[in-house]
């Protein structure tokens, strides 16, 4: 599946824009961190676009979060794919992160959320005005961004990489495609 056909099946499945642009955020993330790490980039950024392809269907059962998006996956996407997208949730799914692939999108979600807040309370709301100090900031900050889980922002961690480094990848991944995110 390429990046054109992944779009039209989230826009397909996805009706809410916040969503979708949360799913592109991950994904240039994603792709940023396969492109330093030397894995497959394609791989990793279909892996973050569709990562949330069942949000709409799932989120007043979590349980199926990452289960349903399999459904709308199987056959479409490798195994690797698959296994990534339901290890995002591992909590419900029961499918421990165990590879780089499955770590990367646990981070980049989780990241991706704290960057965009960051964004927010900017004085003009752009990704221009954040830097990696901003975001170290408030990842300290446990009041800012309740819903962003920094324990789930370490995995970054389990990449080899420091936390400075993966708000760094992921601010200029964002940063790229600012004009798209409308921030």
């Amino acid at each position: 599946m390429d990046k054109d056909e992944a779009l039209r099946l989230v826009e397909e499945n996805v009706s809410d824009r916040r969503i979708v642009l949360h799913m592109i955020a991950v994904s240039a993330i994603m792709r940023a961190l396969a492109r330093y790490l030397g894995e497959d980039e394609e791989e990793w950024g279909l892996v973050g676009l569709l990562h949330d392809i069942d949000y709409e269907r799932t989120k007043a059962d979590p349980a199926r979060h990452g289960l349903e998006a399999e459904n709308i996956l199987r056959g479409r996407v490798s195994e690797e794919v698959l296994r990534a997208i339901k290890a995002h949730n591992f909590e419900n799914t029961g499918v421990k992160p165990e590879t780089r692939l499955e770590n990367a999108l646990i981070a980049a979600d989780a990241v991706s959320g704290l960057i965009v807040a960051s964004a927010l309370v900017m004085p003009h709301k752009k990704l221009e005005e954040v830097r990696v100090e901003t975001l170290e900031k408030k990842f300290r900050q446990k009041d800012f961004a309740r819903r962003v889980s920094r324990e789930r922002i370490m995995f970054c961690e389990k990449l080899g990489l420091s936390r400075e480094k993966f708000f760094e990848l992921a601010l200029e991944a964002l940063k790229g495609i600012s004009g798209e995110l409308g921030l």
